[in-house]
């Protein structure tokens, strides 16, 4: 059996503010909405699922990490806009900064090293 990749996804309570959240403050580009809404983000298909009852469990910390060149600019930019971001934490081989949807799901921000 092989396995392919559809998409990562998120649970969210309220999926009209979430849609505006990704869209209007992250600024990714919204692709479809029926049931579920869709985002394309490099070649990637982010969802966001309306949270029914019973639907979190186990014990998982998966994140959705976007890429920025500039860490400080991309938080500040978040911060105008009413973002709250973590200061942004050295790491091995890159810097890290976190923040959270609506719904309070961790969203991080990294910036690579270079060499």
């Amino acid at each position: 059996m092989r396995f392919h990749f559809d998409c990562v996804f998120y649970y969210v309570s309220d999926l009209d503010r979430a849609v505006r959240f990704y869209q209007d403050v992250l600024e990714l580009k919204l692709t479809s909405r029926d049931v579920v809404a869709r985002f394309h983000l490099d070649g990637v298909l982010v969802e966001l699922v309306p949270r029914k009852e019973g639907a979190l469990e186990g014990n998982g910390n998966a994140r959705l990490t976007l890429r920025v060149a500039d860490i400080e600019a991309a938080a500040a930019n978040l911060r105008v806009k009413g973002v709250a971001v973590s200061a942004p934490q050295p790491k091995a081989n890159g810097v890290l900064a976190t923040l959270r949807d609506p719904d309070g799901n961790e969203i991080c921000l990294w910036q690579y090293s270079t060499p």
